[in-house]
């Protein structure tokens, strides 16, 4: 990864089920692949897949609404 590339991303833990990681692994092993790489393929699926879930929009819209709710308390000083 160059210095340009690695400046854009972020390093994070994640803890995964000791099969699936075997699992995750194995995938990797099989596709010539980096274990990050098959998880970051996986994660961007997930993310665009509940871009056009229905549920997944209504509960983003109900989480938008509370916490605008929220930071009216908190601007507005109100108990």
């Amino acid at each position: 990864m160059s210095e340009d590339s690695s400046a854009r991303t972020k390093n994070m833990v994640l803890r995964l089920d000791p099969s699936l990681a075997e699992r995750v692994q194995a995938v990797a092993e099989v596709e010539g692949r980096s274990v990050s790489d098959v998880v970051r393929e996986a994660i961007a699926a997930l993310v665009e897949q509940r871009r056009g879930d229905e549920r997944f929009q209504r509960l983003l819209e109900e989480n938008l609404a509370r916490h605008e709710r929220t930071l009216t308390l908190f601007r507005d000083g109100a108990p």
